[in-house]
């Protein structure tokens, strides 16, 4: 973890390698969001949640609390994760570490894409990524940190 509490590049990368799923289809996409989903009701977070294969949405629910504005900016998460077969907080740190935005590290425009977390690769061993899932309603950070938490819980088994 930085000295301003973001975690590393080594950090979210070695995240990104633990968490490879050893195949990934609709009932395990929908596992995945269910899981989510019963994680933010237990909590009582206001987010959105979405599971992607491809370009295909296999799953998406909106919690109490939630807006219309979480799915946009799910949509420009996973847009982000599509990209660059990386967490859309491993790109957002890598803008961070380069000292710009997206748009001026990346030429990529914010209204497209999106550097903020919550949106993560969808990795299976053997093939790479092939899909997303994310949250959104939550700091950035925490929104990361779900999914993170129960992409572990469900790939521990």
């Amino acid at each position: 973890m930085s000295a301003q509490g973001w975690p590393s590049l080594e950090e979210l990368a070695a995240q990104e390698a633990e968490l490879t799923w050893p195949h990934l289809d609709e009932d395990d996409a929908w596992r995945l969001g269910c899981a989510l989903v019963d994680e933010a009701r237990r909590r009582a977070l206001p987010v959105a949640v979405d599971v992607s294969r491809g370009e295909q949405q296999l799953f998406h629910a909106a919690l109490r609390g939630s807006a219309p504005d979480n799915d946009a900016w799910l949509a420009r998460k996973a847009r982000t994760v599509r990209r660059f077969h990386h967490s859309s907080l491993f790109v957002g740190q890598r803008c961070r570490e380069a000292g710009g935005t997206l748009e001026e590290v990346f030429q990529l425009p914010q209204r497209q894409f999106c550097d903020h977390g919550g949106a993560f690769p969808l990795t299976v061993a053997g093939t790479g990524v092939v899909g997303v899932v994310g949250v959104s309603g939550l700091p950035q950070l925490e929104d990361h940190a779900l999914v993170v938490q129960v992409l572990r819980r469900l790939l521990a088994g």
